[in-house]
């Protein structure tokens, strides 16, 4: 399978300051890329240098085997969405208001959203199974929400890819739940999906491969059980980690090893 995103010996940084560098990766549709790593290891800058925010220092990006470099802002938008952490917004938008911004890649200077566009937009939020959210103020959702619609407003945009930074953050444990099957649904669409993530169990729950970064470097990537194991995250965070058995083919929890979780293993 052709890759739709090729990563090859990227250096990624500011112009005073280099933050990571020999950076390869490649991604195609209908699969799920889970970035691990401590803070500040790189992924964020990662992801914008990816979406074209930042320059690459060096090496090369390609979208559909062309150079990032030769796409124009529109063909970016129409290729690849991005999905911010979870953010709040000072205007009372209802979701399918929010999820129309995502059309704006596919419209003209100044016009306006038609109904071929609100149909997208309303299929996007029903697809998600968030439809019911139509006509609700974002300021009156739970933070689980809030991401679903911000998820929803990447699939209007129609995109190939999606890249979602940390989509998980701050969410209640049902709410985690309800983005990560999003994510899959995402990738059984088609589209290739690469995501940050603090919790290795996220990744082994919703990802087919993983890359894991320390200090700006990928020290491991490929299929994400045989990439997240407790030997390769004790490399990754400098710290012990207890893994617990599932049964069955479910793949293990890791967790981070206290003295209280030691002396219930040890009971």
């Amino acid at each position: 399978m052709t890759a739709l995103l090729q990563v090859t010996n990227l250096r990624i940084g500011y112009p005073a300051r280099v933050v990571g560098e020999s950076i390869s990766l490649s991604l195609s549709g209908g699969e799920v890329l889970a970035l691990l790593g401590p803070n500040g290891c790189g992924k964020t800058t990662l992801l914008k240098t990816v979406l074209g925010v930042l320059p690459p220092r060096a090496g090369e990006i390609e979208l559909d085997g062309r150079p990032l470099r030769d796409w124009s802002l529109a063909e970016r938008a129409r290729c690849v969405a991005y999905v911010p952490q979870g953010q709040a917004s000072t205007f009372g938008f209802t979701a399918l208001e929010m999820v129309l911004m995502g059309r704006t890649a596919h419209l003209g200077l100044l016009a306006r959203p038609g109904a071929r566009d609100r149909a997208i937009a309303q299929d996007a939020l029903k697809r998600l199974g968030m439809a019911h959210l139509s006509d609700r103020s974002v300021h009156h959702m739970s933070g689980g929400e809030r991401q679903m619609v911000l998820i929803a407003r990447a699939l209007a945009q129609q995109p190939r890819a999606v890249l979602l930074d940390e989509p998980t953050a701050s969410l209640d444990f049902g709410n985690q739940g309800l983005v990560l099957r999003a994510v899959r649904t995402l990738a059984q669409e088609g589209l290739a999906v690469l995501l940050t993530t603090h919790d290795p169990n996220q990744a082994l729950r919703c990802a087919d491969r993983a890359l894991l970064m320390r200090e700006g470097t990928v020290i491991s990537q490929g299929p994400v059980r045989e990439v997240v194991t407790a030997d390769s995250l004790r490399a990754l965070y400098s710290a012990e980690v207890l893994q617990v058995a599932t049964e069955g083919e479910q793949p293990a929890v890791f967790l981070p090893w206290i003295d209280v979780l030691q002396g219930q293993q040890q009971a």
